[in-house]
């Protein structure tokens, strides 16, 4: 099974990817794809490298880029495990990608929805290189995401958690929906 894990930047996506790790099931992340990739072009990994190689990339393989280079790593790891989870995918052809590569696979969507300003304060605090640090910022990288087609993965959810309360709530409704995928697929 392909559980493929899709939201907004800052909305918990790692929580359901550490949950599933935590479990036993490795993971792929499409965010590292892309930063590998701006590694191999002697760039350095500053937002808008990165921001800019994951254009580069689709404009030279085409929307279904990172995916691409994406498919051998899950295929390695599917001979090792059961589940295999894919944080981080942007749009429907990469959804779509995985789906022809694995054509026997169960694939399962699981989507976060956090309200914007949550996400902005959780991604202020967080640190990562490529956080946005004014409004402006995050406004601007959540319209990149939007043109990528995320919202389009994001409406064709198996699963929706919303995470727009405390902490330990979240972190509930995660291992209640890990145990109920595992139970059901």
């Amino acid at each position: 099974m392909i559980i493929i894990v899709t939201g907004m930047p800052g909305s918990g996506k790692s929580k359901i990817v550490h949950e599933f790790e935590r479990r036993g099931f490795p993971s792929v992340s499409m965010g590292d794809v892309v930063r590998e990739e701006t590694a191999k072009r002697g760039l350095e990994l500053t937002k808008e490298n990165v921001a800019k190689v994951s254009i580069r990339l689709r404009q030279e393989l085409g929307q279904n880029a990172v995916a691409k280079l994406a498919v051998e790593r899950v295929k390695h790891l599917l001979g090792r495990s059961r589940v295999v989870v894919i944080d981080g995918v942007r749009s429907l052809d990469e959804v779509g990608t995985f789906r022809s590569a694995f054509p026997g696979e169960d694939i399962v969507i699981i989507a976060v929805h956090t309200p914007p300003h949550t996400r902005f304060e959780r991604l202020r605090t967080r640190g990562r290189h490529d956080d946005p640090k004014t409004w402006e910022d995050f406004e601007e990288r959540d319209w990149k995401e939007l043109k990528f087609g995320i919202g389009n993965v994001i409406a064709m959810a198996d699963y929706m958690l919303v995470n727009d309360g405390p902490r330990e709530e979240y972190e509930e409704k995660v291992k209640r929906l890990v145990d109920r995928i595992l139970a059901e697929h």
